[in-house]
């Protein structure tokens, strides 16, 4: 049961990373009459839901008893404010980081940001080092160097993208790569800092899950207010909305669960093969589907560096040394 359990939550965590990078690059690219919708307004409905899914996985760990429901949420948010506020700076990092990547997917084809975006690994173990003084061996460091190496080969500028940069407004590649780079940063400070909280309480993933979205919630709609306040006045906060739109916040707010149950379920092996096969789905898909990429050989070796890179990262050799305790 446990096996199926483990590879099932990495056929999701591939599905839904696979189909949001390029639902959401499909969506913030197609031409379409009237406006489009506005990100800010889509992250702060992602949380929501995030939270209604949060609060009915709780239910049912309250064996459906909506009296032990309302007692947990009572007891481990209201009546622990501090710990509450705790998840405030990364629910607003986390919120910051779920509008950069709208911004990024509207500037770089689904390939390059799926690449780039790997960034994450190396800012989340650095920060593991300097918050959570973790160690890391040889073959995470080793990765780490490969995992730059390619995601610098990704980036190199080609004749086709200098060509294809004359189509796009002005600097929008350069934007893209910015938001990604600070998504990574503000990825791995948060994720650290979350699992921080996580191995200083003994709250429910779940209900962690309820506090970040609340606050989420709370920052997204300030954004809105202060970045797209005057169109939502205008056209509404649901402007532009249609099925594609709600099946690319349904997407975003899956995401989060997706990861607790991995990291529940499987390792970080299999985390990896899930990262690197979404990576090589979303290439293949960008290419043939959404046809904004045209892969280069400098391309295919930094995408391999970076898988190589993802795996390496989570290899153990005293497991692949003694495969009867694995």
């Amino acid at each position: 049961m446990s096996a199926n359990l483990k590879y099932l939550s990495l056929g999701i965590l591939v599905f839904q990373t696979t189909s949001l990078v390029l639902t959401m690059r499909y969506s913030r690219t197609l031409k379409e009459e009237g406006p489009r919708y506005l990100s800010s307004t889509a992250v702060v409905v992602a949380e929501l839901l995030k939270i209604m899914a949060c609060i009915l996985l709780v239910y049912k760990d309250s064996k459906c008893s909506l009296r032990a429901l309302n007692r947990v949420l009572h007891d481990e948010i209201l009546n622990k404010p501090m710990e509450t506020l705790k998840l405030a700076i990364p629910s607003g990092i986390y919120t910051l980081q779920n509008n950069l990547l709208y911004v990024a997917l509207s500037n770089l084809d689904a390939a390059t940001y799926q690449v780039t975006y790997q960034l994450k690994i190396l800012t989340t173990a650095l920060f593991s080092v300097s918050m959570l003084s973790k160690k890391l061996g040889v073959y995470q460091w080793l990765s780490l160097v490969i995992l730059m190496t390619g995601v610098a080969f990704v980036q190199w500028p080609s004749d086709s993208q200098e060509l294809d940069s004359k189509e796009l407004s002005a600097g929008s590649q350069f934007v893209g790569l910015m938001a990604v780079l600070i998504a990574c940063f503000s990825s791995g400070f948060a994720g650290v800092y979350f699992e921080k909280i996580l191995k200083e309480t003994k709250q429910s993933v779940w209900i962690r899950n309820i506090q970040l979205g609340f606050f989420g919630s709370i920052f997204g709609l300030m954004g809105v207010y202060i970045y797209d306040g005057e169109l939502v006045s205008k056209n509404g906060f649901f402007q532009g909305y249609n099925r594609l739109t709600w099946i690319v916040v349904v997407l975003q707010a899956l995401g989060g669960l997706v990861i607790a149950a991995v990291i529940k379920y499987a390792d970080n092996i299999l985390k990896g093969f899930a990262t690197s096969l979404s990576i090589i789905l979303s290439t293949l898909i960008s290419y043939f589907w959404l046809q904004d990429f045209v892969p280069t050989s400098v391309f295919f070796l930094g995408a391999i560096l970076v898988i190589t890179a993802t795996f390496l990262y989570g290899y153990d050799p005293k497991l692949a040394g003694n495969p009867t305790k694995a």
